[in-house]
Parts: structure tokens; sequence; C-alpha cells
């Protein structure tokens, strides 16, 4: 019979579970030594062990004033270009928050990803994306993504009725838009993408969202606004996407361009 793990170990190993399965966040403070040692579980050294244990695993940090504070993730790796490879999603299912996490090494799960479908009225910057009048009907699929029980960002595409009726782009079944998701249903549908224009600003969050995406006070948000066109430069989704700044790490890797040597190259032909 294995023997019995010290006091110490066995709280900081319940902590580390409660911190595993997110009933403790980043940001968040674990309880005061002393009202764990009020609560009986333990004495002060023992509590203090426990939690000196915990900040050596890289779970917590412990400063004077603050107490003891569950550390956050190291950033998820946001790809640029290479979260859209076609070979991904066209050949297989890594979809790009997949890609995402296969490029930081973190887990997932498909269902990880929730959303909602309905049919609006497009907002300004939606109708002029898609070149339509302001108002005119426009499918929205918006999207929680999490990692874990920690939300990471939303994301909204909305598409031309014309474009998704009847697709499972419309379907408002948790997870990805079937194997591939949206990109494949859009490339089955004789839509395929060929080039993205992506923006990025920061800025302060809205109380909605600070609340949706479980936010410190003070943490802003990336957004993001994707517009996606075919060869023939037809927009088939604009996205708009807020991420909480702290959890991301914007990755771009490109071969730099030589427009001149383009425009050279195209003279001689």
């Amino acid at each position: 019979m294995a023997p019995k793990a010290p006091k110490w170990r066995e709280l900081a190993d319940r902590f580390a579970e409660q911190i595993k399965n997110g009933d403790y966040g980043p940001g968040d403070q674990l309880p005061q030594i002393r009202d764990l040692v009020d609560a009986g579980d333990g004495s002060k050294a023992t509590v203090h062990q426990a939690y000196k244990a915990l900040e050596a695993e890289g779970l917590v940090t412990m400063t004077r004033g603050h107490g003891t504070v569950v550390r956050p993730k190291a950033p998820l790796k946001r790809l640029g270009i290479a979260r859209y490879d076609k070979a991904k999603w066209r050949d297989g299912d890594e979809v790009a928050f997949i890609a995402d996490r296969v490029a930081s090494g973190r887990t997932y799960q498909r269902n990880e990803q929730t959303q909602t479908v309905s049919r609006v009225k497009a907002p300004a910057a939606v109708a002029a994306a898609h070149g339509l009048p302001e108002g005119a009907d426009v499918y929205a699929r918006a999207r929680l993504v999490k990692e874990g029980a920690q939300p990471t960002h939303t994301l909204t595409s909305y598409y031309r009725p014309e474009h998704v009726e009847g697709t499972r782009i419309v379907d408002p079944t948790p997870g990805p838009a079937g194997r591939g998701g949206g990109f494949r249903v859009l490339y089955d549908a004789g839509y395929e993408i060929d080039h993205m224009t992506e923006e990025l600003f920061a800025r302060v969050p809205t109380a909605e969202e600070a609340q949706l995406l479980q936010l410190s006070p003070g943490e802003w948000v990336v957004e993001l606004h994707r517009t996606t066109r075919t060869a023939d430069g037809t927009v088939v989704e604009f996205a708009i996407g807020v991420h909480a700044a702290t959890r991301f790490a914007w990755s771009y890797d490109f071969k730099v361009p030589d427009s001149a040597k383009t425009e050279t190259e195209g003279e001689s032909k």
C-alpha cells in the first residue's frame, strides 16, 4: 500500500485540479492562507507549502498585497496565412481555430466552438463588404470559442443567403460546419476561397464582451475584420472577431513580396 501523501501535497493537488477544471481562472485569487487555516485545511505552514508547490509548478504567483493568483496560460498562437491553408480544411478537418491549437501544442474539442445562426438585416459594415444595400438580408453565424472552460474569442461570419441557403453553414449545431468547416461548405458549393483581407485593431471591450469573454479588469480586446473572396473577387464571407488580447500571440510567416519584380515580369510577357 502506497504511503499517504502529506497534507500539503493533497491540498496542492486539490487546487491544481480546480485550476485545471476552470473553477479558478487566470487572474483569480486563491483563498487567503488564514482562511484555509480557519477552515481546517491545515496549519499555516501546510497551506504555505501547498501554495509554494503550485507556484513552482507554474500554476500561480505569490505576491505581497495580491495574495496567490492563478497565472494566465501561455497565449495561443493565432496563425496568420497558415491557418487558412486549403490542405487543412479541404483535404482534412483542421478548421482555423483547430489549426491554432495544433500550432500551439494545445488540446481541443470540436464542441469548444458553439454557435447561433440567424437571418438578420445587414449592418453598414457588413453591407459594404458584400456590396449590398444596408439592411439587406444576410445570414449571421455567431461563434463563441473556448479553450476548456475559458472563452478565447467570438467570431461572427456574415454570408449572402444565395451562397449558403440549405447548407451546413446555417445549421446551428455546435462545432464547425461539418468536416472542413465553413470554407469546405463554400468550396463544395462552388465558391472556392482564394484571397483574404484581415484588419486588426485594439480597443476597450464593451461590458457585454468583458462578461462573455471573462476578461480581467483593464484587459483590452483585439477586433478582427476578415473579408474572404473567390478568385473572381466575389465576397463570400465577411467576419468580425473579438479576441481577448492577452490570450493570443498573432503569428505571421510569409514570403516577402517584390512588386517591382512582379511588374517587370508582367511587362516581359
